[in-house]
C-alpha cells in the first residue's frame, strides 16, 4: 500500500510563498493581459528542462502555456497538473490591503488569487526543482490557462492545440480550491442574455407602445414557472449541495425614463444543470415560448417587436467514474475513502470531453474566493506541496 499524505508541516515552503508573491503581482484580471505572468511562468519551466508551448487568442494579449517534463519517460501520456491565470475584479470591493501585493499575516497569505487559484500554480513550480527528472517513467505536464472565469474560453484553445499535436496526456489534476479535497463531478452552465425589443411611446398613452419590460417580466415568470418544474420532475443526485438543476434570472434591465414606454429590455438567465442533462432541452422551451407565444403579441399597426437570445457561457459539467484510476490515485494519497461533487464550474468538463478524465483538488475554500482580502491559509498550501510530491512520486517516477 502507497503512503498516504504526509502533513508534517503546517506551512509551506518558501519557495513557495516566494513564487505565490511573484503570481499575485500580475495583474490579471479577466479583461487584462496575462502574457507577463505566462512568459514568466514560461522562463521558470524552461530553466527547469520544460518544453513548453503557447495558444493565443484573436488579438494575442492572452496566452496558455502547457509545459512538459520528459526527462527519461519515453511515452506521450502522464498527469496534467492544471489551473487558471485569471482572477476576478476587485473593483468595488472594500480590501484592508493592496489585493495585488500579497501578505502574510495569522497564518495566511492575502491577495487577489491566492486562493483561486495561484496558490496552486505556485505550488507546482516550487516543487518542480525537487523532482528527480531521471526517474521519470511518464511526463509531467502543467496546463495554464486564460480566461476561465469568463466561461472557460482559453482552454478551448489549449485543447484544440494538443488534439491537433497528438498530445494525449491520460488524466488531470484541477488545482480549483476544495480544501484539499478530491472532486469528481461539477455541474455544467450555460448563461444567456435575451433582449426584448418593444416600441417607444409615451407612457399616458400606452396603446401605442410594445413594452419592452411587460414582456421581458413575461419571459421571466416562464423562466421561474421550467425551473420549479425541472426541480420537481428531474432526478436528483444528493451529493451535490444543491442536488437538481437549477435555473434563475440572474440580471436585469430595461427603459431610460419614467414617462416613456420603454423599447428595449434584457435580462440575464443561467442554467447550471447536472452532469447528464442536456442543457438544449431547456433552452429550446424558453425560445419556442418567446417565439409561439410572447412574439405575436407584440404588435401594433405598424410595428412588431421581437425577442432574441445569446449565449454568453457554455461550459460542460464534470463527472470521472469513481472507479477511475486517477480518482483512487488521489484518494489514496489524501488519505479519503470517497471523492466530493460541487457546484461551481471548473474547466475539467472540458478536459473530459477531450479524453482526460479529471480530479479537482487544490488548496484553499471556495468560499473564500472572489471576495474581499481573499485569502489561502499557510497549512492548506502545505497540504498541497505533500499532494504534489507524493502524487509525482506514485505516478510518474521509477522507485529509487
Amino acid at each position: 500500500m502507497n503512503a498516504q499524505l504526509n502533513t508534517t508541516s503546517s506551512e509551506p515552503t518558501t519557495s513557495t510563498l516566494d513564487i505565490l508573491k511573484t503570481l499575485i503581482g500580475f495583474n490579471t484580471i479577466s479583461r487584462e493581459s496575462n502574457l507577463g505572468l505566462i512568459e514568466w511562468v514560461r522562463d521558470y519551466l524552461e530553466r527547469h528542462g520544460a518544453t513548453t508551448r503557447l495558444t493565443y487568442d484573436a488579438e494575442r494579449r492572452k496566452a496558455n502555456l502547457f509545459a512538459t517534463i520528459s526527462g527519461a519517460a519515453r511515452t506521450p501520456f502522464g498527469t496534467v497538473f492544471s489551473g487558471h491565470t485569471d482572477v476576478v475584479p476587485v473593483k468595488g470591493q472594500n480590501w484592508d490591503s493592496d489585493p495585488f501585493v500579497a501578505r502574510v499575516a495569522d497564518g495566511k497569505l492575502f491577495g487577489r488569487g491566492a486562493c483561486d487559484m495561484k496558490g496552486f500554480i505556485a505550488v507546482c513550480l516550487a516543487r518542480l526543482p525537487s523532482i528527480d527528472q531521471d526517474r521519470l517513467h511518464t511526463p509531467l505536464h502543467f496546463s495554464f490557462s486564460y480566461d476561465e472565469e469568463v466561461g472557460c474560453l482559453g482552454v478551448r484553445e489549449l485543447l484544440a492545440d494538443l488534439a491537433q499535436h497528438q498530445i494525449k496526456p491520460t488524466g488531470v489534476i484541477i488545482g480549483e480550491p476544495t480544501s484539499m479535497q478530491a472532486v469528481i463531478a461539477h455541474k455544467g452552465k450555460r448563461s444567456y442574455r435575451c433582449s426584448v425589443h418593444g416600441h417607444a411611446a409615451h407612457s399616458s398613452c400606452p396603446h401605442l407602445g410594445i413594452n419592452s419590460i411587460d414582456y421581458a417580466a413575461m419571459m421571466q415568470l416562464k423562466i421561474r414557472e421550467i425551473a420549479h418544474r425541472v426541480r420537481q420532475s428531474e432526478a436528483q443526485d444528493y451529493d451535490f449541495d444543491v442536488p437538481y438543476s437549477s435555473i434563475c434570472t440572474t440580471l436585469s434591465n430595461g427603459g431610460n425614463a419614467p414617462n416613456i414606454i420603454p423599447d428595449k429590455a434584457e435580462f440575464v438567465f443561467e442554467h447550471r444543470f447536472l452532469p447528464g442533462v442536456d442543457p438544449q432541452q431547456v433552452f429550446n422551451e424558453v425560445k419556442s415560448y418567446a417565439q409561439t407565444e410572447i412574439e405575436p403579441q407584440m404588435s401594433i399597426d405598424g410595428a412588431r417587436g421581437r425577442i432574441e437570445f445569446e449565449t454568453l457561457t457554455a461550459y460542460p459539467g464534470m463527472s470521472t467514474p469513481a472507479n477511475d484510476p486517477l480518482v483512487a490515485s488521489a484518494l489514496r494519497i489524501l488519505g479519503s475513502e470517497r471523492a466530493k461533487k460541487v457546484g461551481f464550474g471548473t474547466e475539467g468538463g472540458l478536459f473530459g470531453e477531450a479524453g482526460m478524465p479529471a480530479v479537482i483538488c487544490g488548496p484553499g475554500d471556495i468560499a473564500h474566493a472572489h471576495k474581499p482580502n481573499e485569502f489561502v491559509t499557510l497549512e492548506q498550501l502545505a497540504r498541497c506541496e505533500s499532494f504534489f510530491d507524493n502524487f509525482v512520486a506514485q505516478s510518474n517516477l521509477q522507485p529509487a
